[in-house]
């Protein structure tokens, strides 16, 4: 039986920045009454505020829910009726310009320049700067279109592992880069979570789509985690369903 387990967000429990359905949230609840539950994701606190905690039914434990926004790089937990954080690890402002203009001159040089955009492309998310192809703001309809094979992404990618080897940098979401400190990736958020959380590896299993290599779930697989690959909510909602009623 496993003690934890861990979830990707946009693909695996909700679309793209979308708040998570109701069945999702009721099937969360289940698990969190047979197990610790996680998710790991690139979004920032604020994004995981209104597409997990604010959705869940009052009959979750909210007390055994593990909230890492920014792959990791911080960690929510719920005690005494509120959200608090436990730890968040920030890029210093020489950092974070580095980075955005290292975004802007792979952007340039690649050509992926979209004719429309939604909001800003570029966030700054304190521990992680994200790239998001379409703007943070763009329709779910247009950004599934946009890079459905991550294909556009692996070509910024690989330009921006050249301008930026100190860094990590992965693909995520819809239509979005992450970067972070080196060696920062799901992997690195799992492990400092069992240093919390007191639960080991090996009692822990990891959920997401992106399993592949350069994904921004694979690390999880890396790790050595049990991992299972889903394509899209529904049917992660019926792993969860077979994983209660393992567990019971």
């Amino acid at each position: 039986m496993k003690q934890l387990v861990a979830f990707d967000l946009d693909g695996t429990l909700a679309e793209s920045k979308q708040p998570l359905k109701e069945p999702m949230g009721e099937a969360l609840a289940d698990l969190l009454g047979v197990a610790h539950v996680a998710v790991i994701s690139g979004g920032d606190w604020p994004q995981f505020d209104k597409q997990v905690a604010s959705r869940l039914p009052e009959r979750a434990d909210r007390s055994k829910l593990w909230l890492m926004p920014t792959t990791g790089t911080k960690l929510y937990t719920y005690r005494d009726g509120k959200w608090q954080t436990v730890y968040a690890e920030l890029f210093s402002d020489d950092e974070k310009k580095a980075i955005i203009d290292a975004f802007n001159a792979s952007l340039e040089a690649t050509g992926f320049k979209p004719e429309q955009t939604w909001g800003e492309r570029i966030e700054d998310r304190g521990s992680q700067i994200t790239f998001s192809a379409l703007g943070q703001e763009a329709p779910l309809e247009a950004k599934e279109h946009w890079d459905p094979k991550f294909e556009k992404r692996k070509v910024i990618q690989a330009d921006l592992k050249q301008r930026l080897p100190d860094l990590s940098i992965n693909m995520g979401g819809a239509t979005s880069i992450d970067i972070t400190r080196k060696g920062v990736d799901k992997a690195y958020g799992l492990k400092k979570l069992r240093d919390e959380s007191g639960i080991p590896l090996d009692a822990m299993m990891f959920i997401g789509d992106a399993i592949f290599p350069g994904g921004n779930d694979y690390p999880a697989k890396e790790l050595g985690l049990d991992t299972v690959k889903v394509r899209d909510p529904e049917e992660t909602i019926n792993v969860i369903s077979a994983i209660v009623a393992c567990q019971k």
